[in-house]
Protein backbone atom coordinates (compact mmCIF):
# COMPACT_ATOMS: atom_id res chain seq x y z
CA UNK A 1 0.00 0.00 0.00
CA UNK A 2 1.68 3.77 -1.07
CA UNK A 3 0.70 6.16 0.37
CA UNK A 4 2.96 9.25 -0.89
CA UNK A 5 3.47 12.35 0.64
CA UNK A 6 1.05 13.29 3.43
CA UNK A 7 0.59 16.13 6.07
CA UNK A 8 -1.74 15.88 9.38
CA UNK A 9 -5.28 17.33 8.77
CA UNK A 10 -6.16 19.85 11.29
CA UNK A 11 -9.55 22.21 11.33
CA UNK A 12 -6.76 25.04 12.06
CA UNK A 13 -5.08 24.50 9.09
CA UNK A 14 -7.54 22.84 6.79
CA UNK A 15 -7.81 25.28 4.00
CA UNK A 16 -3.72 25.24 3.73
CA UNK A 17 -3.62 21.65 3.93
CA UNK A 18 -6.63 21.93 0.46
CA UNK A 19 -4.49 24.26 -1.11
CA UNK A 20 -1.21 22.64 -0.42
CA UNK A 21 0.60 20.89 -3.47
CA UNK A 22 1.31 17.03 -3.91
CA UNK A 23 -0.17 16.52 -0.75
CA UNK A 24 -1.24 12.71 -1.39
CA UNK A 25 -3.01 11.63 2.13
CA UNK A 26 -3.31 13.18 5.40
CA UNK A 27 -4.12 11.74 8.66
CA UNK A 28 -6.49 12.65 11.18
CA UNK A 29 -6.71 12.38 14.82
CA UNK A 30 -9.36 9.92 15.27
CA UNK A 31 -11.11 11.55 18.38
CA UNK A 32 -11.75 14.95 16.82
CA UNK A 33 -13.94 13.38 14.25
CA UNK A 34 -17.79 12.47 14.30
CA UNK A 35 -18.65 8.43 13.79
CA UNK A 36 -21.57 9.87 11.55
CA UNK A 37 -20.21 12.89 9.49
CA UNK A 38 -16.87 14.16 8.51
CA UNK A 39 -16.21 17.92 8.70
CA UNK A 40 -16.68 19.68 4.99
CA UNK A 41 -12.89 19.89 4.26
CA UNK A 42 -12.49 16.21 4.37
CA UNK A 43 -15.07 15.83 2.09
CA UNK A 44 -13.81 17.52 -0.30
CA UNK A 45 -10.11 16.00 0.23
CA UNK A 46 -11.88 12.55 0.12
CA UNK A 47 -13.92 13.61 -3.28
CA UNK A 48 -10.22 14.37 -4.93
CA UNK A 49 -9.38 10.82 -3.94
CA UNK A 50 -6.79 11.56 -0.84
CA UNK A 51 -6.67 8.96 1.66
CA UNK A 52 -7.66 9.90 4.85
CA UNK A 53 -6.15 7.83 7.75
CA UNK A 54 -7.52 8.10 11.30
CA UNK A 55 -5.20 8.41 13.95
CA UNK A 56 -6.37 7.35 17.56
CA UNK A 57 -4.52 8.90 20.77
CA UNK A 58 -6.82 7.26 23.52
CA UNK A 59 -7.21 3.28 23.59
CA UNK A 60 -4.22 2.99 25.63
CA UNK A 61 -3.44 0.33 24.58
CA UNK A 62 -0.31 0.01 26.52
CA UNK A 63 -2.52 -0.30 29.88
CA UNK A 64 -3.06 -3.02 32.29
CA UNK A 65 -7.25 -3.12 31.28
CA UNK A 66 -7.96 -4.68 28.08
CA UNK A 67 -9.22 -1.77 25.46
CA UNK A 68 -12.54 -0.24 26.03
CA UNK A 69 -14.97 -2.02 23.62
CA UNK A 70 -17.21 1.43 22.76
CA UNK A 71 -13.76 3.32 21.67
CA UNK A 72 -12.65 0.44 19.62
CA UNK A 73 -16.17 1.00 18.31
CA UNK A 74 -15.41 4.53 17.49
CA UNK A 75 -12.41 4.20 15.91
CA UNK A 76 -13.83 0.93 13.73
CA UNK A 77 -16.95 3.53 12.62
CA UNK A 78 -14.61 6.55 11.61
CA UNK A 79 -12.57 3.69 9.82
CA UNK A 80 -15.72 2.64 7.90
CA UNK A 81 -16.67 6.29 7.57
CA UNK A 82 -13.47 7.66 6.10
CA UNK A 83 -12.75 4.42 3.97
CA UNK A 84 -9.38 3.88 4.97
CA UNK A 85 -7.07 1.27 3.82
CA UNK A 86 -5.91 1.46 7.85
CA UNK A 87 -6.07 3.35 11.50
CA UNK A 88 -3.50 3.65 13.84
CA UNK A 89 -2.66 4.32 17.32
CA UNK A 90 0.06 4.12 19.96
CA UNK A 91 2.17 2.10 22.19
CA UNK A 92 1.64 3.45 25.33
CA UNK A 93 -0.48 4.06 28.62
CA UNK A 94 -2.74 6.58 29.04
CA UNK A 95 -4.56 5.94 32.00
CA UNK A 96 -4.45 4.18 35.50
CA UNK A 97 -6.15 3.29 38.50
CA UNK A 98 -9.79 2.21 38.33
CA UNK A 99 -11.02 -1.41 39.67
CA UNK A 100 -8.11 -3.47 39.46
CA UNK A 101 -5.91 -1.08 42.00
CA UNK A 102 -9.34 -0.09 43.81
CA UNK A 103 -8.32 3.68 43.35
CA UNK A 104 -9.82 6.47 41.26
CA UNK A 105 -9.06 6.24 37.59
CA UNK A 106 -6.39 8.92 36.35
CA UNK A 107 -6.36 10.02 32.89
CA UNK A 108 -2.89 11.69 31.82
CA UNK A 109 -4.44 13.42 28.72
CA UNK A 110 -0.70 11.80 27.19
CA UNK A 111 0.61 9.32 25.97
CA UNK A 112 2.95 7.33 28.72
CA UNK A 113 5.22 4.86 27.51
CA UNK A 114 5.53 1.31 28.97
CA UNK A 115 8.07 -0.29 30.30
CA UNK A 116 10.06 -2.59 27.82
CA UNK A 117 9.63 -5.78 29.55
CA UNK A 118 8.51 -9.48 28.80
CA UNK A 119 5.72 -8.71 30.78
CA UNK A 120 4.72 -5.60 29.20
CA UNK A 121 4.48 -6.98 25.87
CA UNK A 122 2.48 -10.06 26.86
CA UNK A 123 -0.41 -7.65 28.28
CA UNK A 124 0.41 -5.09 24.96
CA UNK A 125 0.31 -8.31 22.66
CA UNK A 126 -3.42 -9.61 23.66
CA UNK A 127 -4.24 -5.88 23.99
CA UNK A 128 -3.55 -5.30 20.17
CA UNK A 129 -5.11 -8.42 19.51
CA UNK A 130 -8.15 -7.71 21.09
CA UNK A 131 -8.18 -4.69 18.81
CA UNK A 132 -6.82 -6.03 15.28
CA UNK A 133 -10.41 -7.81 15.69
CA UNK A 134 -12.35 -5.36 16.40
CA UNK A 135 -11.10 -3.39 13.91
CA UNK A 136 -12.29 -3.88 9.68
CA UNK A 137 -8.88 -2.31 8.50
CA UNK A 138 -5.48 -3.31 9.50
CA UNK A 139 -4.06 -1.91 12.73
CA UNK A 140 -0.32 0.12 12.53
CA UNK A 141 0.90 0.96 15.96
CA UNK A 142 3.42 4.03 16.35
CA UNK A 143 6.46 4.45 18.82
CA UNK A 144 6.24 7.22 21.48
CA UNK A 145 8.51 10.57 22.37
CA UNK A 146 9.45 9.81 26.36
CA UNK A 147 10.70 12.16 28.76
CA UNK A 148 11.22 9.25 31.39
CA UNK A 149 12.45 5.70 31.50
CA UNK A 150 10.94 2.58 33.39
CA UNK A 151 13.77 1.03 35.83
CA UNK A 152 14.52 -2.62 34.79
CA UNK A 153 13.89 -2.83 31.27
CA UNK A 154 15.27 -5.65 29.92
CA UNK A 155 14.38 -5.00 26.02
CA UNK A 156 15.67 -2.15 24.11
CA UNK A 157 13.22 -0.48 21.88
CA UNK A 158 13.73 -1.95 18.51
CA UNK A 159 13.44 -5.47 19.82
CA UNK A 160 10.76 -4.75 21.77
CA UNK A 161 8.88 -3.77 18.42
CA UNK A 162 10.20 -6.84 16.82
CA UNK A 163 8.89 -8.71 19.04
CA UNK A 164 5.16 -6.89 19.28
CA UNK A 165 5.23 -7.55 15.35
CA UNK A 166 6.73 -11.30 15.03
CA UNK A 167 3.06 -11.88 18.09
CA UNK A 168 0.61 -10.12 16.73
CA UNK A 169 1.36 -9.07 12.83
CA UNK A 170 0.81 -5.45 13.46
CA UNK A 171 2.10 -2.69 11.46
CA UNK A 172 4.51 0.11 12.55
CA UNK A 173 4.30 3.90 12.27
CA UNK A 174 7.68 4.73 13.04
CA UNK A 175 7.95 8.51 14.19
CA UNK A 176 11.32 9.58 13.46
CA UNK A 177 11.08 12.16 15.56
CA UNK A 178 10.54 10.40 18.44
CA UNK A 179 13.54 8.37 18.25
CA UNK A 180 15.15 11.81 17.99
CA UNK A 181 13.35 12.88 21.00
CA UNK A 182 14.36 9.31 22.93
CA UNK A 183 17.61 9.81 21.73
CA UNK A 184 18.07 13.27 23.26
CA UNK A 185 16.32 12.43 26.57
CA UNK A 186 17.33 8.45 27.03
CA UNK A 187 20.61 8.48 25.18
CA UNK A 188 18.91 5.41 22.77
CA UNK A 189 20.26 5.51 19.38
CA UNK A 190 17.74 5.90 16.40
CA UNK A 191 20.36 4.00 13.74
CA UNK A 192 20.31 0.73 16.76
CA UNK A 193 16.73 1.17 16.91
CA UNK A 194 16.15 0.58 13.15
CA UNK A 195 18.74 -1.85 12.90
CA UNK A 196 16.72 -4.11 15.09
CA UNK A 197 13.44 -3.20 14.32
CA UNK A 198 11.62 -5.32 11.32
CA UNK A 199 11.87 -2.36 8.56
CA UNK A 200 9.49 -3.95 6.26
CA UNK A 201 6.61 -3.97 8.96
CA UNK A 202 6.40 -0.33 8.46
CA UNK A 203 2.98 1.42 7.43
CA UNK A 204 4.13 5.11 7.18
CA UNK A 205 6.72 7.62 8.88
CA UNK A 206 5.92 10.42 11.21
CA UNK A 207 8.01 13.82 10.88
CA UNK A 208 7.64 16.62 14.01
CA UNK A 209 9.71 19.39 14.90
CA UNK A 210 9.87 19.86 18.76
CA UNK A 211 12.79 21.89 20.71
CA UNK A 212 15.44 21.42 23.49
CA UNK A 213 15.17 23.01 26.77
CA UNK A 214 18.11 22.58 29.63
CA UNK A 215 18.96 19.10 28.09
CA UNK A 216 15.76 17.35 27.31
CA UNK A 217 13.86 17.65 23.81
CA UNK A 218 10.34 18.02 24.30
CA UNK A 219 7.98 16.73 20.99
CA UNK A 220 6.03 19.89 20.92
CA UNK A 221 4.55 19.17 17.66
CA UNK A 222 4.68 23.23 17.00
CA UNK A 223 8.28 23.97 16.16
CA UNK A 224 9.82 23.66 12.69
CA UNK A 225 11.61 19.91 11.74
CA UNK A 226 14.48 19.97 12.55
CA UNK A 227 17.69 18.65 10.80
CA UNK A 228 18.77 15.68 13.41
CA UNK A 229 15.23 14.48 12.99
CA UNK A 230 15.70 14.63 8.98
CA UNK A 231 19.05 12.76 9.38
CA UNK A 232 17.00 10.06 11.28
CA UNK A 233 14.14 9.90 8.46
CA UNK A 234 17.49 9.62 6.33
CA UNK A 235 19.18 6.74 8.35
CA UNK A 236 15.07 4.86 8.07
CA UNK A 237 15.13 5.71 4.07
CA UNK A 238 18.69 4.31 4.17
CA UNK A 239 17.26 1.09 4.93
CA UNK A 240 14.10 1.25 3.06
CA UNK A 241 11.47 3.53 0.91
CA UNK A 242 8.48 4.20 3.49
CA UNK A 243 5.59 3.03 1.72
CA UNK A 244 4.35 6.87 3.35
CA UNK A 245 5.56 9.91 5.07
CA UNK A 246 3.94 12.43 6.82
CA UNK A 247 4.19 15.71 8.59
CA UNK A 248 3.04 16.50 12.15
CA UNK A 249 1.68 19.64 13.35
CA UNK A 250 -1.09 20.19 16.22
CA UNK A 251 0.25 23.98 17.51
CA UNK A 252 1.49 27.13 16.59
CA UNK A 253 0.56 26.81 12.77
CA UNK A 254 2.80 28.38 10.47
CA UNK A 255 1.73 30.25 7.37
CA UNK A 256 1.34 27.42 4.40
CA UNK A 257 4.71 28.37 2.85
CA UNK A 258 6.32 27.78 5.57
CA UNK A 259 3.58 24.49 5.63
CA UNK A 260 5.19 23.69 2.33
CA UNK A 261 9.12 24.26 3.02
CA UNK A 262 8.85 21.89 5.62
CA UNK A 263 7.45 19.43 2.50
CA UNK A 264 9.93 20.23 0.46
CA UNK A 265 12.33 19.30 2.95
CA UNK A 266 10.90 16.16 3.82
CA UNK A 267 11.41 14.89 0.40
CA UNK A 268 14.58 16.17 -0.49
CA UNK A 269 15.51 14.24 2.51
CA UNK A 270 13.94 11.24 1.38
CA UNK A 271 15.29 12.11 -2.84
CA UNK A 272 18.80 12.07 -1.06
CA UNK A 273 18.89 8.92 1.32
CA UNK A 274 17.29 7.21 -1.64
CA UNK A 275 19.89 7.93 -3.85
CA UNK A 276 22.77 6.90 -1.30
CA UNK A 277 21.22 4.24 -0.61
CA UNK A 278 21.13 2.79 -4.26
CA UNK A 279 24.79 3.88 -4.66
CA UNK A 280 26.30 2.83 -1.19
CA UNK A 281 25.44 0.35 1.33
CA UNK A 282 28.17 1.23 3.44
CA UNK A 283 27.43 5.06 3.83
CA UNK A 284 27.96 6.29 7.93
CA UNK A 285 25.20 6.94 9.71
CA UNK A 286 24.34 10.26 10.56
CA UNK A 287 24.05 8.77 14.41
CA UNK A 288 27.78 6.96 13.37
CA UNK A 289 25.84 3.83 12.43
CA UNK A 290 26.06 2.05 9.30
CA UNK A 291 23.30 2.86 6.82
CA UNK A 292 22.87 -0.65 5.80
CA UNK A 293 20.85 -2.92 7.63
CA UNK A 294 22.92 -5.17 10.55
CA UNK A 295 21.50 -8.56 10.81
CA UNK A 296 20.33 -9.06 14.76
CA UNK A 297 19.81 -11.37 16.46
CA UNK A 298 16.51 -11.54 18.62
CA UNK A 299 16.37 -11.75 22.41
CA UNK A 300 15.48 -15.07 23.75
CA UNK A 301 12.73 -15.02 26.49
CA UNK A 302 13.86 -16.80 30.01
CA UNK A 303 12.75 -20.31 30.01
CA UNK A 304 12.32 -19.95 33.54
CA UNK A 305 9.70 -16.99 32.92
CA UNK A 306 5.46 -17.92 33.68
CA UNK A 307 4.45 -16.09 31.23
CA UNK A 308 7.11 -17.14 28.35
CA UNK A 309 4.85 -19.01 26.13
CA UNK A 310 3.27 -16.26 23.30
CA UNK A 311 -0.12 -16.74 24.33
CA UNK A 312 0.59 -17.22 27.97
CA UNK A 313 -2.16 -18.89 30.49
CA UNK A 314 -5.04 -16.79 31.70
CA UNK A 315 -4.33 -16.98 35.37
CA UNK A 316 -0.29 -15.60 34.29
CA UNK A 317 -1.89 -12.72 31.83
CA UNK A 318 -4.27 -11.67 35.14
CA UNK A 319 -1.48 -11.57 37.13
CA UNK A 320 0.83 -9.24 34.75
CA UNK A 321 -1.97 -7.00 34.16
CA UNK A 322 -2.66 -6.57 38.14
CA UNK A 323 0.76 -6.16 38.44
CA UNK A 324 1.06 -3.68 35.89
CA UNK A 325 -1.53 -1.52 36.58
CA UNK A 326 -0.56 -1.20 40.52
CA UNK A 327 2.96 0.12 38.81
CA UNK A 328 1.09 2.69 36.01
CA UNK A 329 -1.30 3.99 38.61
CA UNK A 330 1.78 4.78 40.90
CA UNK A 331 3.56 6.48 37.89
CA UNK A 332 0.86 8.03 36.90
CA UNK A 333 -0.03 9.28 40.28
CA UNK A 334 3.49 11.08 41.07
CA UNK A 335 3.15 12.65 37.83
CA UNK A 336 -0.49 14.24 38.01
CA UNK A 337 -1.56 14.19 42.09
CA UNK A 338 1.61 14.84 43.45
CA UNK A 339 2.01 11.17 45.12
CA UNK A 340 5.68 10.29 46.04
CA UNK A 341 7.96 9.28 42.77
CA UNK A 342 8.00 5.11 42.34
CA UNK A 343 11.56 3.85 43.29
CA UNK A 344 13.72 3.57 40.54
CA UNK A 345 12.93 6.61 38.51
CA UNK A 346 14.67 9.89 37.72
CA UNK A 347 13.21 12.33 40.21
CA UNK A 348 13.93 15.39 38.05
CA UNK A 349 12.61 13.41 34.79
CA UNK A 350 9.68 13.02 36.90
CA UNK A 351 9.69 16.81 37.58
CA UNK A 352 9.85 17.90 33.81
CA UNK A 353 7.21 15.25 32.45
CA UNK A 354 4.93 16.39 35.68
CA UNK A 355 4.86 19.97 34.90
CA UNK A 356 5.00 19.28 31.07
CA UNK A 357 1.65 17.25 31.61
CA UNK A 358 -0.01 20.45 33.75
CA UNK A 359 1.05 23.00 30.90
CA UNK A 360 -0.89 20.51 28.54
CA UNK A 361 -3.68 20.90 30.29
CA UNK A 362 -4.02 23.90 30.88
CA UNK A 363 -3.39 24.77 27.04
CA UNK A 364 -6.08 22.35 25.61
CA UNK A 365 -8.51 23.34 28.09
CA UNK A 366 -8.04 26.75 26.88
CA UNK A 367 -8.66 25.69 23.58
CA UNK A 368 -12.06 23.46 24.44
CA UNK A 369 -13.06 26.52 26.58
CA UNK A 370 -11.55 29.36 25.63
CA UNK A 371 -14.40 31.86 27.58
CA UNK A 372 -12.28 30.42 31.11
CA UNK A 373 -9.22 32.39 29.85
CA UNK A 374 -11.65 35.03 28.66
CA UNK A 375 -13.27 35.29 32.02
CA UNK A 376 -10.29 35.20 34.10
CA UNK A 377 -7.97 36.99 32.10
CA UNK A 378 -4.10 36.98 32.89
CA UNK A 379 -5.02 34.88 36.06
CA UNK A 380 -6.00 32.14 34.40
CA UNK A 381 -3.30 30.10 33.57
CA UNK A 382 -1.71 30.48 37.31
CA UNK A 383 -5.23 29.03 38.95
CA UNK A 384 -4.91 25.94 36.41
CA UNK A 385 -1.90 25.12 37.05
CA UNK A 386 -2.64 25.23 40.81
CA UNK A 387 -5.54 23.51 40.64
CA UNK A 388 -4.07 20.90 38.23
CA UNK A 389 -1.04 20.22 40.90
CA UNK A 390 -3.24 17.83 43.07
CA UNK A 391 -6.88 17.48 41.00
CA UNK A 392 -5.89 15.00 38.36
CA UNK A 393 -7.90 14.70 35.33
CA UNK A 394 -10.25 12.02 35.80
CA UNK A 395 -12.31 11.60 32.39
CA UNK A 396 -11.98 14.05 29.23
CA UNK A 397 -10.66 17.85 28.67
CA UNK A 398 -14.23 19.19 28.60
CA UNK A 399 -15.25 17.84 32.17
CA UNK A 400 -11.52 18.90 33.71
CA UNK A 401 -12.74 22.50 32.47
CA UNK A 402 -15.78 21.71 34.15
CA UNK A 403 -14.22 20.32 37.57
CA UNK A 404 -11.82 23.61 37.19
CA UNK A 405 -14.57 26.24 37.51
CA UNK A 406 -16.33 24.22 40.27
CA UNK A 407 -13.29 24.27 42.00
CA UNK A 408 -12.87 28.27 41.76
CA UNK A 409 -16.63 28.74 42.66
CA UNK A 410 -16.23 26.09 46.01
CA UNK A 411 -13.49 28.36 47.11
CA UNK A 412 -15.20 31.65 46.30
CA UNK A 413 -12.61 32.25 43.56
CA UNK A 414 -12.35 34.78 41.73
CA UNK A 415 -12.21 37.38 43.97
CA UNK A 416 -14.08 39.92 42.28
CA UNK A 417 -17.75 39.77 42.47
CA UNK A 418 -18.28 40.24 38.69
CA UNK A 419 -15.72 38.03 37.37
CA UNK A 420 -17.16 35.93 39.60
CA UNK A 421 -20.66 36.04 38.42
CA UNK A 422 -19.87 35.69 35.17
CA UNK A 423 -18.13 32.30 35.81
CA UNK A 424 -20.96 30.76 37.65
CA UNK A 425 -23.34 31.54 34.31
CA UNK A 426 -20.55 29.77 32.46
CA UNK A 427 -20.63 26.82 34.72
CA UNK A 428 -24.26 26.96 34.91
CA UNK A 429 -24.98 26.76 31.42
CA UNK A 430 -22.48 23.66 30.76
CA UNK A 431 -22.69 22.17 34.55
CA UNK A 432 -26.44 22.20 36.22
CA UNK A 433 -28.95 24.39 37.14
CA UNK A 434 -27.03 26.31 39.66
CA UNK A 435 -23.61 26.44 40.94
CA UNK A 436 -23.04 24.64 44.42
CA UNK A 437 -24.88 25.44 47.01
CA UNK A 438 -22.60 25.73 50.62
CA UNK A 439 -23.11 22.94 52.10
CA UNK A 440 -21.82 20.89 49.04
CA UNK A 441 -18.96 22.89 49.00
CA UNK A 442 -17.86 22.82 52.44
CA UNK A 443 -18.69 18.73 52.12
CA UNK A 444 -16.42 18.94 49.02
CA UNK A 445 -14.02 21.06 51.03
CA UNK A 446 -13.63 18.24 53.54
CA UNK A 447 -13.32 15.46 51.23
CA UNK A 448 -10.43 17.46 49.14
CA UNK A 449 -8.51 18.10 52.64
CA UNK A 450 -9.12 14.62 54.42
CA UNK A 451 -7.39 13.10 50.36
CA UNK A 452 -4.68 15.64 50.52
CA UNK A 453 -3.88 14.03 53.81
Amino acid sequence: MELGIGIGWRPEIADAVEALPGIDWVEAVAENLCTDHLPDSLVRLRARGVTVVPHGVSLGLGGADRPDPGRLADLAARAALLGTPLVTEHIAFVRAGGPRTASARLEAGHLLPVPRTWEALDVLCENVRIAQDSLPVPLALENIAALIAWPGEELTEGQFLAELVERTGVRLLIDVANLHTNHVNRGEDPAKALDELPVEAIAYVHVAGGIEKDGVWHDTHAHPVTQPVLDVLAELRSRIAPPGVLLERDDDFPPAEELAGELTAVRATLEAAGKARSGSTSEAGAYGYCSGVTPTTSPVQPADDANTAATGTDVATERARDRAAVAQTALLSALVAGTPAPEGFDHRRLGIQSRALAAKRADVVAKVAPELPGILGDGYRDAFLSYARTRPMSAGYRRDALDFAEQLLITGRPADDATRRRLTHWWQERAAARPPRRTTRLVRAARAAIAGR
